[in-house]
């Protein structure tokens, strides 16, 4: 296997030699008191949505990350590891998965009861902060998640010289890899893209033919999706000019993951240029399908306490939460959180299963699609 020669090594390399220098330059400095990192800010006070780009974006405020501060030290400490280890990568053109990175680092520190990282969330963290602390993404960094979503339809991908026929994937599809930026897109007769919250609604759509029938691009997120889905649908679009419908569950989580989707995540908002997908639409589940298509008996009951009774908790709470999301204010969508706190339900893809197992593919999507009934 050829070693990884990614478009941007040689800025890559910069921006991380250059932070090793800055530290060096601090050392060195009779006048320098610490040593010193700094990072954007990536709570919620630092995350502004650009209601013009339809999408979030990260503000100005930065956190200085340093040494001799006895409450920063282990984070300084790991941030150094964490940028050496990657720039071992880029200069000798290996990738590493996250979760080897972290392994290839945990030890105990000679001298000291202490470990390096005591798990993979702390070293997670350090990899974005060290993505804004550079400019430099995950993926020019040579670090990969494990692969999460699959994709059917009619398009060929070419991976590093290798064509990959997603019509011919069988029912396992096209395993989706944290990084895609490299795919290139030989040929395709789709006319949209469909992402899709749920395994079991993917593997119901792959049964009944709908990729193949309606000339559609299914990517499967498996719950909340991962940047590497994120980023293929995003690069899609663009490159193909498709629009992308997102087929969820019509409850507060199913409604998070296409507002991630469309306008990007808080903790990755520096990214939402390359993340996000502002013109996708929500095709479903909605509130009103309940009636519409007889589904009451099919519901769940939300979870926790309301507002009005010891709330809210929960399902009850993460409503609330959403709602006052700068970027779901439009009228149409607090309307649906209303009509969903009103009902005290929530409506499961799955619960379409109750009309017939075909039902969802062949009435209920179709319909949608070409009544335009979609939610912005």
């Amino acid at each position: 296997m050829p070693k990884k020669d990614l478009a941007n090594d040689e800025k890559t390399l910069d921006r991380l030699t250059h932070l090793g220098k800055k530290l060096v330059n601090q050392l060195n400095d009779n006048n320098e008191e610490n040593l010193t990192i700094d990072t954007q800010v990536r709570s919620k006070s630092n995350v502004h949505y650009d209601e013009e780009e339809g999408r979030l974006s990260l503000g100005d405020s930065y956190s200085t990350r340093k040494f001799l501060n006895i409450s920063h030290a282990r984070k300084f400490m790991q941030t150094t590891l964490v940028a050496n280890k990657a720039k071992e990568l880029v200069e000798s053109g290996r990738t590493a998965s996250i979760r080897e990175v972290y392994y290839q680092l945990k030890h105990s520190v000679p001298g000291l009861d202490e470990n390096t990282f005591e798990d993979q969330d702390e070293s997670n963290n350090v990899v974005v902060d060290i993505e804004t602390a550079t400019g430099a993404i995950r993926e020019d960094l040579h670090l990969f998640a494990e692969p999460k979503g699959r994709l059917f339809g009619p398009i060929t991908i070419n991976d590093s010289g290798d064509s990959i026929d997603c019509m011919a994937m069988g029912t396992s599809g096209l395993a989706i890899p944290s990084i895609v930026d490299h795919y290139e897109f030989e040929q395709h007769s789709a006319d949209f893209i469909m992402v899709v919250e749920t395994s079991a609604m993917v593997n119901r759509l792959v049964e009944e033919d709908f990729h193949e029938d309606h000339n559609a691009i299914l990517i499967g997120t498996g719950g909340q999706p991962a940047r590497g889905a994120r980023r293929l649908i995003n690069i899609m679009h663009n490159r193909l000019d498709l629009p992308v419908y997102v087929f969820c569950d019509g409850d507060p989580w199913g409604y998070y993951i296409y507002s991630v989707l469309k306008s990007g995540s808080m903790s990755l908002a520096f990214q939402s240029d390359r993340l996000a997908t502002p013109s996708a639409r929500l095709i479903g589940m909605t509130m009103e399908d309940i009636d519409k298509y007889g589904l009451e008996h099919v519901t769940e009951d939300l979870k926790g306490k309301p507002k009005d009774s010891g709330g809210p908790t929960k399902d009850y709470k993460r409503i609330h939460d959403v709602m006052e999301y700068d970027w779901m204010q439009k009228d149409e969508w607090q309307a649906q959180f209303q009509k969903m706190l009103d009902k005290g339900v929530r409506v499961e893809q799955q619960a379409l299963a109750s009309q017939s197992l075909e039902f969802v593919a062949n009435e209920y999507l179709p319909n949608k699609i070409e009544n335009e009934e979609l939610l912005d």
